[in-house]
């Protein structure tokens, strides 16, 4: 068998579930056998978690695992099969549930070193110790089970074949944002390379001598070839796992290094690099500059700030608009080139600054950032996780320095003399807050009662939100393999954290939640028992929402396709106490395409337990749509009481919890913006898979990951002391901040492999992969293939709709 670990299950098992839910407390929730670099909650039982191949202690066929399935209950994990190097690869929701990932790295060994079989362009093909396959054009499908399924059945298991199945280019630290139709575009990404995506100076932004892939595809491409995007040439270097949001339009939203840019694919698209955004247009590859991120301050990779868009509301008529904060504001030449950063960034302190960006807003106005709150500390690879309530949780990171691991920089040539081992980050922060958007300005941001974790998280870090509206976190290993040793080790430790709203004493249960929710429509009705609030009806009434929430794929301190749908709403107050709501269907899929969410019903600002539904019909394809939801008008009844026992409890964290208010009457239906993108075939992808794979079979691990003591102390919030400059020519600048200078101890170092996959490729000469079909191997791209069709490889017509 497979095996199951769980360091926590017996003692947490046996404790009260008082306990377990105090709010604003971190617990820890077992070993998830593989460092949790990409996770997504798969349904309401299972957590997936992917990891870099590496020599992790647990085994699966004979190899090192890097993958692993986490079940929400027993809090146990199970090692699973995945062929080729996930590395920093991008990944995103099917319309029907199903997940895919994208990309990654080429195959690599022991520390990291290229795969002992090599492809002719030189990076790793294979590698004969940790057994994985070159995963930079990798397309990967996985069907989620539950305990009901057989997971030793190949439906159960990745689908991971590159030769049957792949992109167009070789795709590293890409992002993916999925369409209104369910497809999705793929932007930009690493050839080959390491820190950042240049050389310095650069002189080639387009190519980088070969190793920079500043164009996008479509999955799945249907005919539809590989484009250059002038936006992630424009922001070379820095544009790695760009910031991505489909906008209401149908455009898309693009931000990379300072730059910021609306675009048009096939719907349309905005993307956000280094320090400016542009709208693009991907029908027709046009875009839309937009201005620079004020300060000069990075949010995409290895900056890694955290990005999130905020809650689309019938208050705002459903139209984004992006937060950004933290990240780092280093000169430009202080992120250096593919090899390292110039400076020791671990000194430089990470930014606090906030802005927000509505990319259209109405009325046709200009689009501006506006400045937002600092957040309460400066923080590199922070991540924001919408929580049920509307407000927004920002968890791990640290307070100096970037993302990436290295064994030098411009200022420390010996990795002997590098203090935090391969990491380029220092300070982590162990204390999260939560920024509130419809709090007046000056009070959005608060951590008061909230826990600090004694468990770093920073590079390679992720966290998820759980259906009972808890946050997973896990992960972080800012090393080229497994080291279990150092200051800031490989991380297989994992936690729950567990928001304010846990403090209440009553949590409502709605009953009749739909299973799937349609673009318009007929409305529905959930009732909301008596029991699941105190006080007036009137009042409860009038302080439900209902809330679609989108956890996404989370990577590299960023969730793709994140996002918090509300739908409207009205209400009838009953005899008894209880209410009924009548609840409008979503507005279009450029709000929120299609695919799976959580549907969550809030009381007075307490969250029920989440019920996965599925936005949509479940295909890919042009939504069936319909006008909106007409909404009778709401219903008192002042002598209606709820029987519950302290819903609206102060808690942790921001005070008394409330929601926002619906209103007492009446329905705010809000304009309807965007249409419904043009037709596109079909391929259907997930169902029984024949022929592809022979029967699984489970294996035990060798041994077990070892555990770790914290030998630092994790910042419980504020800014920290100032102490020492980084030293950078051009002038003097802020101080590091520091959780406990005294604990960070340096360390020496014998280990003289590169930090980036000891990559001998000539980055300064005329470096260039190759990119063609091998037409007479069969080998076809990106969608050509159903991986789980019984017939030909090659589909010519469309096909049931199983991804």
């Amino acid at each position: 068998m497979l095996p199951s670990i769980s360091l926590l299950a017996l003692g947490l098992a046996s404790a009260s579930s008082t306990l377990a839910a105090t709010a604003g407390s971190f617990v820890e929730s077992g070993d998830t056998l593989v460092s949790a670099m990409m996770m997504f909650l798969g349904n309401e039982e299972k957590v997936y978690i992917l990891d870099k191949a590496e020599g992790n202690p647990a085994q699966v066929k004979g190899h090192p695992a890097w993958g692993s399935v986490w079940d929400i209950k027993t809090q146990q994990s199970t090692v699973m099969d995945v062929r080729s190097n996930v590395f920093c690869a991008s990944g995103m929701h099917l319309p029907n549930g199903s997940y895919v990932t994208f990309g990654g790295n080429g195959a690599i060994g022991r520390g990291g070193e290229i795969g002992s079989v090599r492809n002719p362009w030189g990076n790793g093909a294979w590698d004969a110790e940790y057994q994985d396959f070159d995963g930079s054009k990798a397309i990967r499908i996985l069907n989620p089970c539950t305990s009901q399924d057989n997971f030793a059945s190949t439906k159960c298991q990745w689908f991971d074949d590159a030769s049957l199945l792949s992109m167009q280019k070789q795709r590293w630290y890409s992002t993916a944002e999925p369409l209104a139709d369910g497809t999705m575009v793929l932007i930009g990404g690493f050839v080959n390379g390491g820190y950042i995506n240049r050389n310095y100076p650069n002189r080639d932004p387009e190519f980088s001598g070969g190793a920079a892939e500043n164009t996008y595809e479509f999955y799945p491409a249907n005919g539809r070839g590989v484009q250059p995007v002038q936006f992630l040439i424009k922001t070379s270097g820095l544009n790695a796992y760009a910031h991505a949001f489909l906008l209401s339009s149908g455009k898309m939203l693009v931000q990379a290094n300072v730059s910021t840019s609306m675009s048009y694919f096939f719907l349309t698209l905005v993307l956000q690099a280094n320090d400016f955004p542009v709208i693009w247009d991907y029908n027709t590859n046009t875009e839309t500059p937009l201005p620079d991120i004020p300060g000069n301050v990075v949010r995409v990779y290895p900056a890694s700030g955290a990005v999130a868009m905020l809650p689309l509301t019938p208050a705002n008529n459903w139209n984004p608009t992006i937060l950004f904060c933290g990240g780092s504001d280093m000169p430009d030449e202080a992120w250096g080139n593919y090899a390292n950063p110039a400076i020791d960034t671990w000194k430089y302190p990470a930014s606090r600054d906030c802005q927000r960006l509505t990319p259209e807003p109405a009325g046709g106005s200009v689009p501006a950032y506006e400045s937002d709150d600092d957040m309460l500390e400066g923080r590199t690879m922070g991540q924001f996780i919408i929580l049920p309530d509307g407000k927004m949780l920002v968890i791990n990171g640290g307070l100096n320095g970037t993302a990436g691991y290295a064994t030098a920089t411009g200022q420390t040539a010996n990795y002997g003399d590098m203090p935090f081992g391969m990491s380029l980050a220092s300070g982590p922060i162990g204390t999260p807050a939560i920024y509130d958007p419809n709090a007046p300005k000056g009070s959005r941001w608060s951590n008061a009662g909230l826990g600090t974790s004694n468990i770093a998280r920073l590079y390679h870090s992720s966290a998820i939100l759980l259906p009972d509206g808890s946050v997973f976190v896990a992960g972080s290993n800012p090393n080229v393999d497994v080291n279990t040793t150092t200051i800031f080790p490989t991380e297989y430790r994992s936690e729950i954290f567990y928001p304010p709203y846990f403090g209440a004493s009553t949590r409502p249960t709605p009953s009749g939640v739909p299973k799937s929710i349609s673009y318009g429509g007929n409305s529905f009705d959930i009732t909301i028992p008596a029991s699941s609030y105190t006080g007036s009806a009137n009042h409860a009434a009038g302080n439900t929402t209902v809330a679609l929430v989108r956890g996404g794929f989370t990577t590299h301190a960023m969730n793709m396709g994140q996002r918090y749908l509300q739908l409207n709403n009205t209400f009838t107050v009953n005899a008894g106490g209880t209410i009924t709501l009548h609840v409008a269907q979503a507005p279009n899929p450029n709000v929120l395409q299609p695919g799976p969410a959580l549907l969550f019903v809030n009381v007075n600002g307490i969250p029920s337990v989440g019920t996965l539904v599925i936005v949509g019909n479940g295909r890919m394809g042009i939504q069936p749509t319909a006008p909106p939801s007409i909404l009778p008008a709401s219903v008192l009844l002042d002598t209606a009481k709820g029987s519950g026992d302290g819903s609206a409890s102060t808690s942790p964290g921001g005070g008394a919890q409330g929601g926002n208010s619906n209103g007492a009457m009446g329905a705010h239906t809000g304009a309807i913006v965007g249409g419904v993108v043009g037709a596109i075939a079909v391929i259907g992808l997930l169902g029984a898979l024949l022929g592809i794979f022979l029967a699984r079979r489970r294996r035990t691990a060798n041994a077990a990951p070892a555990s770790h003591s914290t030998s630092y102390t994790m910042a419980a919030g504020g800014q920290g002391m100032a102490m020492g400059d980084a030293v950078l020519a051009g002038g003097p600048h802020r101080g590091m901040r520091s959780s406990d200078s005294s604990a960070f101890v340096p360390l020496q170092h014998g280990n003289s492999s590169d930090a980036w996959h000891g990559s001998t490729a000539d980055l300064t000469g005329g470096y260039k992969d190759k990119d063609e079909m091998d037409v007479a191997s069969g080998r076809m791209m990106s969608m050509d293939y159903d991986p789980y069709a019984a017939s030909s490889p090659r589909v010519t017509t469309p096909v049931q709709h199983r991804y």
